[in-house]
């Protein structure tokens, strides 16, 4: 892929004869993946037509902090047995399904770091659904019903020096001071890109840093 509009005419063309299609966006904790994900779907929105495309984040599915509590890992939020991943799966096949007239999917308030309940609207007029996450390309217990569920998955391909500059600084942005956004960028996070990264060769396709960068940093 060589520009973002390349990338816009292939998602577009998942959808064939009508039938919906879901394109996963995989990667690393701060790779871009949101910011992929909204910019391909606002683009292809403004093509229309009304209501063609939805958006549906993996984020929606962590467990709740209470339930981390009771498991006692709070402190590993964000690893892959940290959502339900089960749960997620089984929004997506019903997505696939297309028989309601609207599907709620969860979603994420990183203000609060809670998953929100019946969030996300899906209207039956949505032929392609575009979700983004870590662990959709994992293939254990958990995880391994996903791929199956999704017509295509990208890889935001972001180099680690840049992907690690992001990440410190969302932590930061979010409430962690310098050390303590350090420490889990290079702990925490650190463990669970690298079990996503070995994902990667399982991609479709492979977003390359420059096309992310331009993306997340658009020229003035």
């Amino acid at each position: 892929m060589r520009s973002f509009d390349d990338l816009v005419r292939r998602a577009r063309a998942l959808v064939t004869d009508g039938r919906r299609a879901i394109l996963g966006i995989a990667g690393a904790p701060a790779a871009g993946k949101t910011t992929l994900a909204e910019e391909l779907v606002a683009a292809i929105a403004a093509q229309g037509p009304p209501g063609w495309v939805a958006h549906v984040p993996m984020d929606g599915f962590h467990l709740a902090d209470v339930e981390l509590e009771r498991l006692g890992s709070r402190d590993r939020k964000g690893a892959p047995d940290t959502f339900d991943a089960l749960g997620y799966a089984a929004l997506l096949r019903r997505l696939r399904e297309d028989t309601d007239e609207i599907v709620y999917a969860p979603g994420f308030e990183r203000v609060i770091e809670q998953p929100i309940a019946g969030a996300i609207p899906v209207h039956r007029a949505a032929r392609l659904i575009v979700s983004e996450g870590n662990y959709l390309l994992v293939d254990d217990d958990r995880w391994g019903a996903v791929r199956p569920l999704l017509d295509e998955v990208w890889y935001a391909d972001l180099d680690p020096e840049s992907r690690l500059a992001r990440l410190i600084s969302r932590h930061r942005r979010f409430g962690k001071d310098e050390q303590a956004a350090v420490a889990w960028a290079t702990g925490t996070d650190g463990r669970n890109a690298a079990i996503i990264e070995a994902t990667r060769d399982r991609a479709d396709l492979l977003v390359p840093p420059a096309l992310i960068r331009s993306i997340g940093n658009p020229p003035p």
